[in-house]
Parts: C-alpha cells; structure tokens; sequence
C-alpha cells in the first residue's frame, strides 16, 4: 500500500485530500488540529511544523504541504512580521518538512512532492504583496528541486485560484460575494477543495511520471483569459 504524508490535512484543501487518498492508501498527517476524518489507514500527529520536532516515518511515496495564509492588506498596512509569517509559513515550513522526510522519500516507491502556490503569482492583484511574494518563493523552489532531486523524487506546485474552504470564509462570506467571485473568472465558477485534491492525487500518481518543476494553475480562466 502506498503511503502518503500530507502536512495540514486537518482542513480546507488537506482535509480533501485526506478523504480522497484514504480510498487506497496509507496516509499519514501533521497538523495543529485533529482531522474530524477517522479512519484505519490514518494516522494522525498532532504538530506545528514550524516549532515541534517532527515525527519519524520510515518510507514515503508521496509528500503533500498544504499550509497557507490569507493575508490580504494595502503595502502600508503590511508589516514587516506579516512578510516574515506568511514566509515562515508557506515556504519555510515547506523547507523544513522535504529536508526531514527526504530520506524518507528517497526509500518510497516513484516519490513525489506536491506544494502550493497562488494565482496572484502570476496574475498582479493588489493587496496580495506578501502572500504573493512567499508563494514566488514557494515556486522557485519546486523549479531549483526539480532539477536537484531529479530523477529519483519529482516535485510540482498547484496555484488556485480562490478555494472556498475557511480559510478564504472571509472573501466568499455571503450570496453576493460568491456571485461577484463567480463573475470575476472566465469560467464561471471558482475552486471547491474536492478539485484541487484530485489535481493533487494525479501530480502523485504514475500517471504524471513525465512531469516535475511545473505549476499547474487551477484558475478556472482567471489568468488565461480576458473575456
């Protein structure tokens, strides 16, 4: 059975792909806050990942770190600690954890590691400076890995667009805001946690052997078009 190490899999996107790996696999999680998910193939270890010592796992297939932030403020209400913490979080905490478990990864079968960025790295949206400026580190990353840890552990990125999850509850926290939302992208719709895990599922499986480096931005239009 393969086995699958996802960090913050207790809410919003992780907890997603949580639920959809669970089907097949063995899945280890690390986060603050117990899954509400129970289950035989789940083991849970209760952790911040940016202070606790991180558990020991012997192998790995697959690494997910879905920690985030939503940090949205004019430049001049940013402070430097808001760019130290949205740093610390999305791309320090994911340094942490791939040096950890890359022993770990490297005894799995096929490894992989699946990140996260944003559309607001590729796409200039005001008042997204500091979360747009950790994800940009976050996708440097997984270019200059992709290179180093090649052939043996490929990694990639997803950037959604907005995910209704509770992290995002303040954005899309009622009818109009979602219709407007929903307006905004091309496509008409914006992301729900169950898309971007089965996007995840396939940047793990055998079927995206060929792929490591890339960004696959979930965006339904929002950066591809203007319509």
């Amino acid at each position: 059975m393969e086995k699958i190490l996802v960090i913050g899999g207790s809410k919003g996107i992780g907890s997603a792909i949580v639920l959809q790996q669970l089907e097949n696999k063995q899945v280890f999680n690390i986060s603050r806050t117990t899954p509400e998910i129970s289950h035989p193939s789940l083991t849970h270890y209760k952790a911040d990942i940016l202070v606790d010592t991180l558990p020991e796992i012997e192998s790995i297939d697959a690494l997910i770190y879905c920690p985030g932030s939503i940090n949205l403020k004019p430049i001049l209400s940013l402070s430097v600690d808001d760019f130290r913490n949205d740093f610390e979080i999305n791309v320090i905490g994911a340094v942490k954890v791939i040096q950890h478990y890359l022993p770990a990864l490297k005894r799995g079968t096929n490894p992989s590691i699946v990140l996260f960025s944003t559309v607001a790295v590729k796409l200039g949206m005001p008042f997204h400076a500091s979360i747009a400026a950790a994800k940009g580190g976050i996708e440097g990353l997984v270019k200059s890995l992709g290179a180093e840890l090649a052939p043996t552990i490929r990694i990639n990125a997803i950037a959604p667009t907005i995910t209704e999850t509770s992290l995002s509850a303040s954005i899309l926290r009622n009818d109009r805001m979602k219709e407007n939302m929903i307006e905004r992208h091309p496509l008409k719709n914006y992301l729900k946690p169950n898309e971007v895990a089965q996007m995840a599922d396939y940047l793990i499986s055998n079927a995206s052997a060929s792929i490591s480096g890339q960004i696959f931005r979930m965006d339904y239009g929002l950066v591809s078009f203007k319509i």
